[in-house]
């Protein structure tokens, strides 16, 4: 199944925030076990690799690491997990230096489906120089984002081997 970019929801609030939408073909707790099994985001996620550091990754405080790139270049993102309300939410506090702030997992029902809503809400460093930039890259990790959520949408339905 593939479904066209336009079908990815912009509904960020403010210029620090990034949230997107996407509908998925599959029930909440398919597309919630899909979206939580930490090694499999490879699958779907653009040139990102994640893994648990502490614990499995599922439940408060676990802790998670996300690293975004290509060949040896890449930006680690370390996150602890502040909230764990499967299966619609898994919160998250960004611990790194340059990404930093709080995001959010959430899935939501629909009538033949569910609904998967990714939130970042970002606090930018360097103060009006990391807002500035911040508004130079938005636009290409927007993209990144769309083409993710596109690619989980399409693979959520079809998963197998829940994890949590």
């Amino acid at each position: 199944m593939s479904l066209p970019l336009s079908a990815i929801r912009n509904t960020s609030a403010g210029p620090r925030q990034l949230r997107l939408e996407v509908d998925v073909a599959a029930p909440v707790e398919r597309t919630w076990a899909a979206a939580m099994d930490w090694h499999r985001q490879r699958e779907w996620m653009l040139a990102t690799r994640v893994r648990p550091t502490v614990g499995d990754g599922h439940g408060v405080g676990g802790r998670i690491e996300a690293t975004t790139g290509i060949g040896p270049v890449g930006l680690v993102d370390e996150m602890e997990i502040t909230r764990w309300e499967p299966p619609h939410g898994a919160y998250v506090k960004h611990l790194g230096r340059l990404v930093r702030g709080s995001a959010s997992f959430e899935v939501r029902p629909r009538p033949g489906g569910s609904t998967f809503v990714w939130t970042e809400d970002l606090d930018l460093p360097l103060g009006a120089a990391g807002v500035v930039g911040f508004r130079l890259v938005r636009p290409l990790i927007g993209y990144g984002l769309r083409l993710s959520l596109r690619r989980f949408a399409a693979w959520a339905p079809e998963y197998v081997g829940a994890t949590g």
